[in-house]
């Protein structure tokens, strides 16, 4: 399960609105590739369909597609969005990371 939180939420309407997105029939895609400075980073995007090894959760109003490779790196974990001058955008707050950099876009297991 992944966990969308208010604040993440509302950014995320605004967003799907934005580049023609809808948010109760569209998905955000939420994937893991290798990369950044810890090995792993986190991969975010829009989408109006699924795969066929999609995993598809919905919280708090939000439809999340996981490929099945990254949902094993991803179970528990809540997407907050942080705003205002020193906010850092979207961040992962994962329980399985061991490690992650500073900015928050990548992690380690």
């Amino acid at each position: 399960m992944i966990k969308v939180s208010e604040t993440a939420k509302k950014r995320i309407v605004n967003l799907m609105e934005d580049d023609g997105f809808d948010a109760a029939t569209d998905y955000v895609r939420v994937g893991v590739k290798s990369g950044g400075c810890s090995g792993l980073s986190y991969d975010l995007k829009f989408d109006k369909s699924l795969g066929d090894d999609d995993k598809v959760f919905e919280d708090n109003n939000i439809r999340i597609a996981v490929d099945k490779k990254s949902f094993l790196y991803l179970v528990g974990t809540t997407l907050e969005y942080s705003g205002g001058l020193n906010g850092k955008g979207f961040v992962f707050n994962n329980p399985n990371a061991n490690r992650t950099c500073g900015c928050g876009e990548s992690f380690s297991l």
